[in-house]
């Protein structure tokens, strides 16, 4: 009996900021972790800005008058329990045998948000919006908002929480592609040009803002198709050349990159390449 040909998967899928910005660091990586889907340990670091985001995501859902340090801080245990049921994993990071200290640390981030803004002052229009659309040249594109704020005057702000520190200025842009991505979803979805673009950075206390306008978001667009078409056209042949940075450092694949003498998994299928098509697929921001 012929052996059935393997079946492609469905296309297209959409592209997210992450998934972006992983195939412009590395190729290689975004096959790994996009279409390979090799698992990956859990980091502590994620771990936190998780707990951190649940925390402050929850505090809106309250009533101004309850959204006080202490009592977000008094969620976190809670949050954390959640978690470990949804990933049981976490529970063996050596940075959480001291719970008291893990709770600490999520606390300090906290306390560094509070002294930034005060959020009994405004009420945001969504926390954690999930946000999809296709943009210019057919490229399907999703993501998820920390937090969208919205002016009596329909001004538009994205919020994105970082729990790291602010990078230099020389990696301002690439610090502001993936809130660059939001606000051309949201050209496309609601037709505006959102006022302001803000990374709030708990790590140490900094804002990075940045005011955009329709020709630098359409010129944005430019650059994602191209993008779109590079992801494609990878996809078609199977070729994702890995991309050598100090980044290399902290990544999980380093034993199936080539450049670390490891060697890729045999790629799983190949795809007949179609202008706008790629396997693409979202998995969280």
């Amino acid at each position: 009996m012929p052996r059935s040909p393997q079946a492609a998967p469905a296309l297209p899928r959409p592209l997210s900021p992450s998934r972006a910005s992983d195939f412009k660091q590395c190729p290689l990586k975004y096959r790994l972790r996009t279409i390979d889907r090799l698992p990956e340990p859990p980091s502590a670091a994620a771990a936190r800005g998780t707990l951190v985001h649940a925390a402050l995501q929850r505090m809106f859902a309250d009533a101004p008058t309850a959204r006080t340090e202490s009592a977000v801080a008094g969620a976190l245990p809670g949050i954390w329990s959640e978690m470990l049921a949804h990933e049981p994993a976490l529970a063996e990071l050596p940075e959480v045998s001291d719970l008291g200290a893990w709770f600490d640390a999520a606390g300090a981030l906290l306390h560094t948000y509070f002294a930034m803004e005060d959020p009994t002052r405004f009420e945001p229009e969504a926390c954690e919006l999930l946000v999809e659309t296709t943009l210019g040249h057919g490229v399907p594109a999703r993501g998820v908002i920390d937090r969208l704020d919205v002016s009596p005057t329909g001004l538009i702000r994205v919020v994105d929480y970082k729990t790291g520190r602010a990078p230099a200025a020389a990696f301002a842009d690439g610090a502001l592609f993936q809130l660059k991505f939001y606000a051309l979803m949201l050209l496309r979805l609601r037709g505006v040009v959102v006022a302001r673009l803000r990374l709030i950075y708990l790590g140490d206390g900094q804002f990075l803002e940045y005011t955009p306008d329709r020709a630098g978001l359409e010129a944005f667009e430019s650059s994602v198709s191209a993008l779109w078409g590079a992801i494609s056209e990878a996809t078609a042949t199977g070729n994702f050349p890995p991309k050598r940075s100090r980044l290399c450092d902290w990544c999980a694949f380093k034993p199936f990159c080539p450049e670390f003498g490891g060697t890729p998994p045999p790629y799983p299928h190949r795809v007949q390449h179609t202008a706008g098509a790629a396997a693409a697929s979202y998995s969280g921001d």
